[in-house]
């Protein structure tokens, strides 16, 4: 049974690369594509992050949390605000949620 939904997966991925190679260059070339193409990745990021931020418990029965972690976020929006290099972001972001987390 496992290697039935491995060989489906595998089917399933190759269609799907497939069925994006075979789009028309004119349709890949349109404005609006290019657009949704750029902001997509930005919505499904801060989708994540709510998420994760957010949520406590496991995928069958997620709560709203509010602790350290919104306070770590918080802390990298302003590191980010500040213009810190990505590396300095999430290193304020984690320090400030361990900190919190300790007290």
């Amino acid at each position: 049974m496992t290697w039935i939904a491995i060989l489906a997966c595998a089917a399933g991925c190759y269609g799907l690369k497939l069925a994006g190679l075979s789009v028309p260059a004119r349709v890949l070339e349109s404005r609006l594509v290019q657009r949704i193409a750029d902001l997509l990745p930005v919505a499904l990021l801060a989708a994540l992050i709510g998420v994760q931020v957010f949520a406590t418990g496991d995928s069958s029965d997620q709560t709203l949390a509010i602790d350290a972690r919104l306070a770590g976020l918080g802390a990298a929006a302003v590191a980010l605000l500040l213009r810190a290099p990505f590396l300095v972001v999430v290193l304020v972001s984690a320090l400030t949620a361990a900190l919190l987390r300790l007290l």
